[in-house]
């Protein structure tokens, strides 16, 4: 027995037989030619662009019956095959180095594709996987190499692979495929928005599974907690039998209290609502009782286009999740991009240090006329819902003010264009810089809530870069210092009467809701996956129970205390499904 761990993005219990998807490409063939034949390679790109073109629209027709927001992930697909800069970096280098299309081609794909992956914000970096995708289909039609489809399985298998494209999840066989592991991958990746809407147990980022695993091996997959079992012996296999079964218990009874509001035992009331990466994941919130778009992230509005978005496409965007989601709010976040950002339209400057650098909120301040443009586009739909408008990355009463001004300028533009818009909606401050926390008190004067981004605000207080594996051990969100924080801003808020919501990815955790409750916390943004569990937990406590609980774990020295401190007590009062 082989147990693996990575990460689960589709959570459930799955068990069956072993298939081993093999969808590289072994080599890439490179061979100098001659200036005679460079116009017969660029007209076998032209063919091998077309063909992939044609594949990519049958898929998403496919798709669009049963899936018609996840179909849009090939909108963003068909955007990259037709990306100018591309097309045209790969002609110049046919040219200039006289070499095969092939190699031509695949040069440039990578160039682009470890662009994206040095990316800080995972919800972008993960876009790589798209290009990989497309690339990936050019190559196999220009080298007329036949993908294998998993569209013709015969029989019900765990799928593994290195990586698994949008285009072959989404050709899976539903009642064929009953779960998948990949090498690698991440949690909001598009094949992972994929394997949510499919409902299959799916865990990525194992980094070897394809060379642990043979033929008729017996896999599961649990994509709760992220772990991979090969060839279980019969005392593990029985026990996920029965967590399957209690799984499928748990679900149902989770889902009957989504109508239900989320209180505590002596009626302390909590707001849990969505984090949105794209537009098609607003037809989750519903059905697991989202009270709202807690963070509506706007970068996707810039990926994969040389010129920037206007005034009347973001507004038309957030006039749609404005209705569908009224009376809820929708809390847009202002453009969180920059230098660490691939988009090209932005014309952000390489920087040594992207992650402290021109982005978020500074690129905004030193880019009116885009912010402007994004403001215009959100007041003029405020009227048809109830947004909010937050600005990330604030490190001082000085950013707060200028951006402030911007919409003032922006709000008197369109009153004397006539323009409806709400002049009260309300603005908040993203409080994810130690800066931010520490001066949180004169903040909150001047602003109407707080978002809490944690995965920011622990990366930059621990001084941990989260994406170095290296180190990732070091990136703790029950660190004694990241608490500390947390209580204080909470506390420099309600003084104030402003309201506080959290959006990192420590609010979606079970094992802080106690904590954050009992902090004081008003809100809590996350996957609409993970709402129902942090429901059960909240509605089975008392707010004094939370608060004791909260105290406690304030008074530990070390991550260590916390978390055991935890453990125990979710134990001790069943809490958790284990």
């Amino acid at each position: 027995m082989v147990k693996l761990e990575g990460i689960g993005v589709s959570p459930g219990i799955a068990m069956g037989e072993m298939y081993l998807l093999k969808n590289a490409i072994s080599s890439i063939p490179s061979y100098s030619i001659e200036k005679s034949q460079l116009s017969g390679e660029i007209d076998r790109f032209k063919k091998a662009l077309i063909k992939t073109e044609n594949e990519i629209r049958e898929i998403q027709g496919k798709v669009k019956g049963e899936f018609r927001k996840e179909a849009r992930i090939f909108d963003v697909h068909l955007l990259i095959l037709k990306d100018k800069r591309m097309i045209r970096e790969v002609i110049q280098r046919l040219r200039e180095k006289r070499v095969n299309i092939e190699s031509a081609f695949a040069f440039v794909a990578q160039k682009f594709i470890t662009a994206f992956a040095q990316i800080d914000a995972e919800y972008l970096r993960e876009r790589k996987v798209d290009i990989e995708d497309v690339s990936k289909r050019v190559l196999h039609n220009l080298l007329e190499v036949q993908r294998e489809s998993l569209s013709q399985l015969k029989e019900k298998v765990v799928v593994i692979a290195h990586s698994l494209s949008p285009s072959e999840t989404a050709s899976m066989s539903r009642d064929k495929v009953i779960a998948f592991a990949t090498n690698v991958g991440g949690k909001t990746s598009h094949t992972a928005i994929m394997a949510r809407a499919l409902e299959i147990p799916a865990v990525v980022g194992l980094k070897d599974v394809t060379s642990r695993v043979q033929s008729e091996d017996l896999i599961i997959i649990d994509g709760s907690k992220g772990f991979v079992i090969i060839n279980p012996d019969e005392e593990t296999l029985e026990s996920y039998k029965r967590q399957q079964e209690d799984l499928l218990v748990a679900k149902r009874e989770l889902l009957i209290l989504k109508n239900l509001p989320c209180q505590t035992k002596d009626g302390r009331r909590i707001k849990l609502r969505s984090n949105i990466e794209l537009p098609q994941e607003i037809a989750h919130i519903p059905f697991y009782g989202a009270e709202g778009i807690g963070l509506y992230r706007t970068e996707f509005f810039y990926l994969n286009r040389q010129d920037l978005p206007g005034e009347e496409e973001q507004y038309s965007s957030y006039k749609t999740a404005a209705e569908k989601v009224n009376p809820y709010p929708v809390i847009i976040r202002t453009l969180d991009i920059g230098g660490d950002k691939f988009a090209s339209s932005l014309q952000a400057p390489s920087e040594l240090n992207p992650f402290l650098g021109w982005r978020a909120i500074r690129f905004c301040l030193a880019r009116p006329d885009i912010f402007k443009t994004q403001l215009r586009a959100i007041l003029r739909a405020s009227p048809f819902g109830n947004l909010k408008i937050m600005y990330p990355m604030i490190s001082g009463i000085e950013e707060l003010r200028k951006a402030n001004f911007i919409l003032k300028e922006a709000k008197a533009e369109l009153k004397i264009e006539e323009k409806d818009f709400n002049n009260d909606l309300e603005v908040g401050a993203m409080i994810e810089t130690p800066s931010a926390a520490m001066t949180a008190d004169i903040l909150a004067k001047e602003t109407d809530f707080f978002s809490i981004g944690t995965n920011d605000l622990i990366q930059y207080s621990i001084a941990i870069d989260r994406i170095n594996e290296k180190i990732a051990y070091l990136y703790e969100p029950a660190h004694p210092a990241i608490l500390r924080l947390i209580k204080n801003i909470i506390k420099a808020a309600h003084k104030e009467k402003i309201w506080v919501e959290m959006c990192g990815e420590m609010a979606a955790d079970p094992s802080f809701a106690l904590l954050l409750l009992g902090l004081g916390i008003d809100a809590l943004s996350m996957s609409p996956f993970a709402i129902p569990e942090m429901k059960k937990i909240i509605r089975g406590v008392t707010f004094q129970e939370a608060k004791e609980f909260a105290k406690n774990a304030l008074s530990f020295e070390t991550t260590k205390e916390v978390t055991d401190y935890a453990r125990t007590f979710y134990k001790e009062r069943k809490l958790l499904n284990e």
